[in-house]
């Protein structure tokens, strides 16, 4: 694994209840790279995505995430895995009864946050950073599904991740607001933090450019069709 390597998967295989997903995948995402995972629904990008942040067994092969050895990792070891990610999903998965800020403040506080005017402070920063920074007092009901999702990547922000793995995040959004999202992830890619965004909308890669993976007929495949 490189010094620019923040992701290096070899002869992977993901699994979902037993059944084979996806073998033999290797993989790799160097830092403040920006990465698009491809394919039909159904075929795989979740799984792999969920593996990453280990939330699926690794079972089989090399997988270094962030620094981590998927293979020798323990159950105690998983949240300091996951404070070096931030996770971005396709239906927000915000909790619906608090405020945007206190939906942030969550978060901190599950991965070791505990002085509270810190908290409050990081919150605003990375509603500032998503142009949401007068919108912390909302309830998520109260804001438009773009604006949650923008709720959900300054979520993913709190932590100051290495990483961001972005499930199908524009998948519930129409096309001007998916260019906003769009937009920001590219932004938060030049900042030096490396993006994985599976994704089965096929325009979006051809507006925003960039390197592409492809999963397909339980492989993981690179752009031109090779292994």
């Amino acid at each position: 694994m490189s010094a620019d390597t923040i992701i290096e998967l070899e002869n992977i295989s993901v699994f979902q209840r037993e059944i084979l997903v996806l073998s033999g995948v290797y993989l790799t995402v160097n830092k403040g790279e920006f990465v698009y995972l491809i394919g039909k629904t159904g075929g795989g990008k979740s799984s792999l995505l969920q593996t990453i942040y280990a939330d699926l067994p690794l079972k089989g092969g090399v997988a270094k995430v962030a620094g981590y050895d998927l293979r020798l990792m323990k159950n105690k070891d998983i949240p300091f895995l996951r404070r070096k990610l931030g996770i971005i999903f396709q239906d927000f998965q915000l909790l619906i009864d608090r405020s945007v800020t206190e939906n942030l403040k969550f978060v901190m506080k599950a991965t070791g946050w505990k002085d509270n005017k810190k908290m409050k402070e990081r919150a605003q920063v990375v509603l500032d950073k998503v142009g949401l920074g007068t919108k912390g007092f909302k309830m998520p009901h109260q804001l438009s599904g773009g604006e949650q999702q923008r709720v959900a990547i300054a979520r993913a922000l709190v932590n100051e991740p290495e990483i961001i793995l972005a499930d199908e995040p524009t998948g519930n959004l129409d096309p001007e607001t998916s260019r906003g999202i769009m937009n920001l992830l590219f932004e938060i890619s030049r900042t030096g933090r490396s993006v994985l965004m599976a994704t089965h909308n096929y325009s979006l890669f051809e507006e925003f450019p960039s390197r592409t993976l492809k999963c397909e007929d339980g492989k993981v495949v690179r752009e031109d069709g090779s292994y």
